[in-house]
């Protein structure tokens, strides 16, 4: 008999005979169900963070930074040179006539929270005029826009969320200058922790800074961020690159993306062992039950490798209604649910790419777990079995 069908004649037999050890069988569903619930719950937490992140970034939307600078903190542009980006081509007009360009100063500033009572930092934004064409999904819920030139700022909702001392009207000490809160705003669909706008040339003047880090501007279309970067590469004396709103997105929550993915896979590690090690310990017992039928099989000529690839493909089906019995769980529980995650507020998202990453991890627990118990069946002699039988 070929090698194919004693693999085939081995499944046969361990199919039928499933039922008679259906203990052993649930407990390794049960433990690929709870490691497969808990990674993908954990990868939604990040999951959910990304699309967060990314729920109100544009593709017509680009970010001059200076050359080399990964993000805004790292970038200064002086005044002078801010003036001829205003000229550079592809920038979108504002109905005034005037180019969409915003520069901006980043400073972070701390506020102290209103559960812990802790402090934690946030975002202050100096900004030029034409915020409001650069982010048309900025909308005032209360209050009004600062004034050009005065210690105004206006915040998200999240500031009042998160933190005292937000609330329109209250004034609040950030670098030793005094800054009045006279406005609410939302940002479209995101929720991006607090974060708060303030006059550039009041910024400047109350943090002496000279120089502003980044300038966003609006294209005139998606396209047009090649021709921009083009452009400014044959203009080496500005030393200024352009690139998408998305990549500077990403590079700035790069950091706290990879704290996500660590913990999840942290998490869903330790939780792949358990599961592996129960789950061997079952395949164990499923080999151990069969040591009389294998060892008969094995007078009659089945070799070895066909007894290891089908113990191994037998554990690797076996880890699959774990996989997807957690896989719906984690759907079911926490697909959507809010939750927060260092500021950042965002919703659980399990996606196809999860529950298929989740069958993948199953699949790797079942394989694994059945292969010492494989190499056991598979080199254990036939005289032993059988007395051992």
């Amino acid at each position: 008999m070929s090698s194919m069908r004693q693999y085939f004649s081995l499944m046969g037999f361990y199919l039928r005979t499933l039922n008679q050890r259906s203990g052993s069988i649930i407990t390794l569903i049960f433990g690929i169900t709870c490691a497969v619930a808990g990674l993908v719950s954990m990868l939604a937490i990040a999951n959910g963070a990304r699309h967060q992140e990314m729920s109100d970034v544009r593709p017509d939307r680009a970010i001059l930074l200076s050359l080399g600078a990964l993000d805004g903190t790292q970038s200064s542009i002086s005044s002078e040179v801010v003036r001829q980006l205003y000229e550079l081509p592809g920038i979108r007009a504002a109905p005034n006539g005037r180019p969409i360009a915003v520069s901006e100063v980043l400073v972070r500033a701390e506020g102290r929270k209103r559960a812990a009572g802790t402090l934690m930092s946030f975002p202050l934004v100096g900004v030029t005029g034409g915020l409001r064409y650069l982010m048309p999904e900025l909308h005032l819920i209360d209050g009004r826009m600062f004034g050009s030139g005065l210690n105004q700022l206006i915040a998200s909702d999240s500031c009042h969320r998160l933190f005292s001392g937000f609330t329109i009207g209250d004034t609040r000490l950030i670098g030793g200058t005094k800054w009045q809160v006279v406005g609410d705003f939302r940002l479209g669909r995101a929720d991006v922790g607090c974060i708060a706008y303030a006059d550039a040339s009041a910024m400047m003047a109350a943090f002496n800074q000279n120089n502003y880090n980044q300038v966003a501007v609006m294209l005139t279309s998606p396209r047009e961020i090649s021709r921009l970067a083009a452009t400014l590469k044959s203009m080496p004396a500005l030393r200024i690159e352009a690139k998408s709103e998305r990549a500077v997105v990403s590079a700035q929550y790069k950091r706290l993306n990879g704290i996500l993915d660590f913990a999840a896979y942290f998490v869903g590690g330790i939780m792949a062992v358990g599961a592996a090690l129960g789950a061997a310990n079952s395949m164990y017992a499923i080999v151990d039950s069969r040591r009389r039928e294998l060892a008969t099989l094995q007078a009659f000529g089945f070799e070895s490798g066909p007894v290891l690839v089908s113990t191994l493909t037998e554990s690797a089906l076996l880890g699959m209604p774990g996989a997807l019995i957690g896989a719906a769980t984690a759907t079911g529980l926490f697909n959507g649910v809010s939750a927060s995650a260092f500021g950042l507020s965002l919703r659980m998202a399990v996606t196809p790419r999860l529950i298929l990453l989740g069958i993948a991890f199953a699949l790797v627990i079942g394989v694994l777990a059945g292969l010492l118990p494989g190499l056991r069946a598979a080199r254990l002699p036939v005289s032993v079995a059988l007395r051992g039988a």
